[in-house]
């Protein structure tokens, strides 16, 4: 009797287990679908993969308009074109200074029209920030820009899908100088020389002293170093690109996409 009551449930267990591994084979599978059908994450370019030194200087200008011939000045005095992303409140309060940037040589980014956060907006809420903000700086310039940064850098697919729909490029920063939590000058030089690398865009503020102050003996040391300053469109890759799980925009000849 003992005899036939364990191989009764030898059985069962067999039984057991066969459905047990049956269930995580389905499972398996159907998680392995799900991935093979995901719709890859949108990401904006934070950063290139270049055979040289080029690195690009951009400026947010969301803030007062204190500094900007103090900017000007300095990156006149390098020789460097840089980038200025604009909120439209800024260029509807300051069109002068924007037209000085402009005719300085250096790139004009979108920036939105009021700062808001485009994770919190619908799709067309998004489209509208990016839309104003073009036709604001177009107003003041003649010329719509090519490039946008979402306001604070916070984006979803859907803000880098709207900027695409609009015909402009998302870039974000690799180096963060940090001028916004009003570090002493040393400090932020120290920040940046140490966070550039070939590709790099680095992030500045306009209306921030402590930023005049850093950029001379920042660019000095860079220059040192034998870094070459681009606006960022000219930092891009052309041609067949992607961009990685890390921000980084690469020549897709060079390495497959990540799946």
């Amino acid at each position: 009797m003992k005899l036939i009551v364990f191989r009764k449930k030898s059985k069962w267990m067999w039984w057991l287990l066969l459905l047990w591994l049956a269930v995580a084979v389905a499972v398996a599978a159907l998680t392995a679908t799900k991935r093979a059908g995901a719709k890859a994450r949108k990401l904006p370019v934070y950063s290139v993969d270049r055979p040289d030194r080029k690195i690009s200087l951009t400026f947010n200008a969301a803030w007062g308009d204190e500094t900007t011939d103090g900017v000007l000045k300095i990156l006149r005095e390098n020789g460097i074109r840089a980038t200025f992303f604009f909120v439209g409140d800024f260029v509807e309060k300051y069109p002068e200074s924007v037209k000085r940037i402009a005719a300085a040589g250096h790139t004009l980014g979108n920036h939105s029209m009021r700062h808001k956060d485009p994770v919190r907006l619908d799709y067309a809420g998004v489209l509208s920030e990016i839309s104003q903000c073009s036709e604001a700086i177009a107003a003041v310039t003649g010329k719509k820009p090519a490039l946008y940064r979402p306001p604070s850098g916070s984006y979803n697919d859907k803000t880098v899908e709207a900027a695409e729909s609009l015909g402009l490029r998302a870039v974000q920063w690799s180096t963060d100088s940090v001028d916004w939590q009003n570090v002493t000058p040393e400090k932020m030089k120290e920040r940046v020389v140490s966070g550039a690398f070939p590709g790099a865009i680095l992030l500045f503020h306009l209306g921030k002293e402590n930023t005049l102050e850093a950029l001379p003996g920042m660019i000095a040391a860079l220059k040192a170093a034998d870094y070459e300053f681009v606006p960022v469109e000219e930092l891009l890759l052309t041609g067949d690109t992607f961009v990685d799980a890390n921000g980084c925009q690469r020549a897709a000849a060079a390495s497959s996409p990540p799946q």
